[in-house]
């Protein structure tokens, strides 16, 4: 049975004491849930994979309290250091060489000489942290594929039964995952995510890359999280950048004059409150949907808009055969 625990201090020592035993624990971050457990444990991680039936060469992010903590694991250079001081706590993840002495597990960063980490900035996220004492691997609490949680009921949609429990505190702020910056070398965007590509760039006073699948062996072998071609699935078709709705199809809209404001991911173009809505608004549409799938009206691609269009391809591109079928216990 996966229980499910209020973010008041009898939660969040309970859930801490469930990471402390091997086990795993659903936590909400401003971005999405992420679905935690001890990033020091073979066993620990071994079972984040089993769960989400997430492939082994796919890297994991490790959440941590502070830089402080970040330094531990990671070795900062002042471009690191001056984005941590800006960015964090929040929605921002840096690539950085893995310290010697961490102390992962190297399933955690999949045998990779470079680990992502982050302090996320919601304060249950930040206080099951502290709680626990150490770094917590923690990938989005959703099978490996699907639309990621951004509410613990998504994650029980998908995940009740294989994890131990999901810390509940209500709907993620932010609602796209972290944006992914490598500083293991020259300084490259590997994921558009909830801190937009300008804020990063007016930080560091330079334009930044944007990896393609070639360069970061998405597709293959990633260097980080979130860069599978197939991604963030929907059991329905995706259809987008669509002008107008087709019979059949459930309407998914943006700005006014687009469709049911129910299924609008801002009635007023808004990219913020498009962003936190995505998720809940694709699962929404898929429970709705048939065989005339889900069509999309177009996101302009700027600021937050790349990190939502970043998703909106990756959901709508062609499935490899695991991802075909929905897993046991989702829809």
């Amino acid at each position: 049975m996966t229980l499910t625990l209020r973010p008041d201090a009898r939660g969040i020592a309970r859930a801490a004491g469930i990471l402390r035993r091997g086990g795993l624990v659903a936590f909400p971050t401003e971005t999405v849930y992420g679905l935690g457990g001890d990033a020091r444990s073979d066993r620990a991680v071994a079972r984040i994979f089993q769960a989400k039936g997430r492939p082994r060469f796919n890297p994991l992010i490790v959440h941590l309290p502070d830089l402080a903590a970040a330094e531990a694991a990671a070795v900062f250079d002042d471009r690191a250091r001056r984005l941590a001081a800006a960015f964090w706590p929040g929605p921002l993840t840096l690539v950085l060489p893995l310290r010697p002495a961490a102390g992962l597990s190297p399933l955690v960063t999949a045998g990779l000489p470079s680990v992502a980490i982050r302090v996320p900035a919601h304060p249950a996220a930040l206080a099951l942290l502290r709680a626990f004492g150490g770094p917590l691997a923690a990938p989005s609490a959703n099978p490996s594929g699907r639309v990621s949680p951004t509410r613990a009921a998504h994650v029980l949609a998908g995940l009740a039964g294989r994890i131990d429990a999901v810390l509940d505190a209500g709907p993620c702020a932010v609602g796209v995952e972290s944006t992914i910056l490598s500083l293991d070398g020259p300084a490259c965007i590997l994921r558009q995510g909830g801190l937009p590509q300008e804020a990063l760039e007016a930080c560091l006073g330079e334009p930044l890359a944007t990896a393609t699948a070639a360069a970061t062996g998405a597709g293959d072998r990633p260097v980080a999280p979130g860069q599978l071609a197939s991604h963030y699935a929907t059991a329905a078709a995706l259809r987008l950048n669509a002008a107008e709705v087709r019979p059949g199809e459930v309407w998914i809209g943006f700005g006014p004059g687009t469709g049911d404001a129910g299924l609008n991911l801002s009635p007023g173009g808004d990219m913020v409150e498009a962003a936190a809505n995505l998720f809940h608004l694709l699962r929404e549409a898929d429970s709705r949907a048939g065989a005339g799938g889900i069509a999309v009206a177009p996101v302009p691609e700027r600021g937050l808009g790349r990190a939502i269009n970043d998703r909106l391809r990756r959901a709508a591109a062609p499935r490899p055969a695991a991802q075909a079928r929905p897993a046991t216990g989702e829809r």
